[in-house]
């Protein structure tokens, strides 16, 4: 069978039906700019405003909504903005961003983390390690508002999360090595609705700090099952090598030969890895479609009839190749050719931006309990 090309997903031209748009959201930084400069302002005239706006990066302003606040000791103030993450599943929205400003002498504004909000014990993350994790960007966010305020004069600014480290827990921050809370994120201000940025973003950190950490090897999955599954095939590798990439090859790939990375092992489930074989190394479900015609070429190889045949190459999902190939006795042999197929194009992706990477590929059962086939054939169970 031939090679095929790497492409990004066919986009239809056009639709007959407009999805309702989704609901933007505001990132945890942004929040925490906006309580920074309700606090100043009721640091500098004891006024709580009810709204504040301040400046993106985009150079637009955004007004938030000021949920409570309240002057403690003397010449210190405190303001809450509750974080709205729009339609995006995640899980900071409701966070009650709260941010206590006080005065400095030397004309300064420091930002610091409280409780709730992540250290950094790893390098890798472009922080400094033993910091908190309040990325460049909402810092810059909010200076930048509290200058608004205060002018020229100096602000120590700390934030907390009430339920951060609970937070933290349903994230990737303690294999990044950020530790005790959530991360204080944004490179835009804006939460663009699926955590698609957000999750490319992240796996790429992830490599970020493997490579930080002396790593040569990214063990690449697709979720939860697959990445356990990783996990017991590689049982050796460090917990900061396994990293959930989602829909996003591509990104990780790119990373990693930027990084210098020697090898990469993805471990999947069917529909994805035929994405893959197909060239495909972004595989969101609703941009790229399985190529049944690939699987029903790899059933006619290993001896399916054109009646298997058929069915495979109509079939609305991956799922109905696998059960084929199951009932016919050629799963193991036809699963071998598609994992042999991804690992070709994972090494053809990394070539083309700048370094061939040695890749491995194991695919799982839908239960993600099983090897059905792997490049690697002592994985097999």
């Amino acid at each position: 069978m031939s090679e095929p090309p790497l492409k990004e997903p066919d986009l239809p031209r056009t639709a007959k039906v407009r999805p309702k748009a989704l609901r933007t959201g505001f990132t945890t930084g942004a929040c925490s700019a906006a309580a920074a400069k309700a606090a100043a302002t009721l640091l500098a005239d004891g006024h709580l405003p009810a709204t504040v706006d301040i400046p993106f990066p985009d150079g637009r302003r955004r007004r938030f909504d000021v949920d409570g606040a309240a002057i403690g000791e003397p010449g210190r103030a405190t303001a809450v903005v509750v974080k709205d993450a729009g339609d995006d599943p995640d899980v900071t929205h409701g966070a009650r961003m709260t941010v206590t400003v006080e005065p400095r002498g030397d004309g300064e504004v420091t930002v610091h983390g409280g409780e709730g909000v992540g250290t950094v014990t790893q390098p890798g993350l472009g922080l400094e390690v033993g910091g908190p994790a309040i990325n460049p960007v909402p810092r810059e966010m909010i200076t930048g508002a509290v200058r608004e305020v205060l002018g020229e004069r100096g602000a120590a600014v700390t934030i907390t999360v009430p339920g951060g480290e609970k937070m933290s827990r349903k994230t990737t921050n303690r294999r990044l090595g950020i530790h005790g809370g959530i991360s204080i994120l944004g490179t835009t201000g804006i939460v663009r609705p699926f955590s698609t940025a957000s999750w490319r973003s992240s796996v790429e950190q992830a490599v970020s700090v493997l490579a930080a950490q002396g790593g040569t090897t990214a063990v690449l999955s697709t979720g939860g099952r697959t990445e356990k599954a990783a996990m017991r095939l590689l049982p050796d590798e460090p917990d900061v090598a396994f990293i959930e990439v989602g829909d996003f090859t591509g990104a990780a790939l790119r990373r990693a030969v930027e990084h210098g990375l020697e090898r990469v092992v993805f471990v999947g489930m069917i529909g994805k890895l035929t994405k893959l074989a197909s060239g495909v190394v972004m595989t969101h479900y609703t941009r790229s479609k399985v190529d049944t015609e690939l699987l029903g070429g790899i059933t006619a190889e290993f001896g399916g009839d054109a009646e298997q045949v058929a069915e495979v190459e109509q079939a609305k999902t991956a799922r109905r190749a696998y059960e084929v190939w199951e009932h016919n006795g050629s799963l193991s042999e036809c699963a071998q050719r598609l994992c042999v197929m991804v690992a070709g194009v994972l090494e053809r992706f990394g070539e083309e931006c700048g370094r061939r990477l040695h890749a491995s590929t194991a695919m799982v059962d839908f239960t993600g309990e099983r090897v059905v086939a792997a490049t690697e054939e002592r994985w097999v169970t």
